[in-house]
């Protein structure tokens, strides 16, 4: 980036990109952004200053699995759920038009915890042949009514990530995976733009909206495809695991790796993989693990 470029002239730039995009240009890249150092830290305090050494170690491939099985379990938040903190987007006529809250924290009617990930840490997983057909599969992220859906996505290296907008205003959707490029594309209302990640990340990684500073989701690349996410009752489920004993990583927005039980320290835990059915029941997050 030329060292003469300042903040507000980055600032002033993209959104004359943004004016550009909304007349008639579909897809526009923003300037390559600086590393965000708060977004750094938070992926690091997550974990994620083991990414690098894990994506470069090498580990003898599996023997082939004595059977596969399905992981399932619900996270349900303890105690009564927190109050929805409603955003102000009245800055931005096209916001207004769609109530906007806060999703660190979700919780349903039911006390079930939304957007929690649950994913295999371990490396060099034998992968059953049923997911070969979604290899090379595009999963979509769009941007719909001035925040991010889904809020939390997974996905795996191996696939396209295409980013949408399907707000009549246009977004930029900034991504900085450790270890690999960013990228920052700016997108039109109705265009849409697709990437390829480079490296696994250990830890869900941010992405934001400069024009719209309170849009914030995450997204998940793995190599393999053992991963999940939380839906609105706070249940998961996660199938054709190769049988064995494994390591897993839990992860929440709020709490980042979510100790929800003693023995999960900085939210990992093994657990032996049956064939068939294999059942963690209900989890019960204490509300002390979120932060403030």
């Amino acid at each position: 980036m030329n060292p003469k470029w300042q903040v507000p002239d980055l600032v002033a730039a993209m959104l004359l990109l943004a004016t550009l995009a909304g007349c008639g240009r579909s897809v526009a890249m923003v300037a390559e952004p600086e590393p965000n150092p708060q977004l750094v830290d938070e992926i690091r305090k997550g974990g994620g200053e083991a990414a690098e050494e894990e994506q470069t170690a090498e580990a003898a491939p599996s023997a082939e699995p004595a059977g596969w099985g399905n992981l399932k379990g619900r996270f349900v938040y303890e105690g009564g759920a927190p109050a929805r903190e409603a955003i102000d987007t009245s800055k931005d006529p096209v916001c207004t038009q769609h109530p906007v809250f806060n999703e660190s924290i979700v919780v349903g009617d039911d006390g079930g915890l939304k957007d929690v990930v649950i994913y295999l840490a371990s490396k060099k997983v034998p992968v059953n042949p049923e997911y070969e057909a979604t290899a090379d599969a595009t999963v979509v992220l769009d941007n719909k009514h001035c925040r991010f859906e889904p809020h939390v996505l997974v996905m795996r290296t191996s696939q396209t990530i295409e980013l949408h907008n399907s707000d009549p205003a246009s977004h930029n959707s900034a991504i900085s995976p450790l270890g690999d490029a960013p990228f920052n594309p700016l997108i039109a209302s109705g265009q849409k733009a697709d990437h390829h990640f480079n490296k696994q990340q250990n830890a869900p990684i941010p992405v934001t909206c400069n024009i719209h500073p309170w849009m914030r989701g995450y997204v998940l690349p793995r190599d393999n495809p053992y991963a999940a996410v939380t839906g609105d009752d706070g249940s998961f489920e996660i199938k054709d695991l190769p049988a064995g004993t494994w390591e897993f990583q839990v992860w929440q927005e709020a709490a980042r790796f979510l100790a929800a039980k003693p023995e999960w320290k900085k939210g990992k835990f093994k657990l032996e993989i049956k064939p068939g059915d294999n059942d963690l029941g209900v989890i019960q997050v204490p509300a002390s693990l979120f932060k403030k």
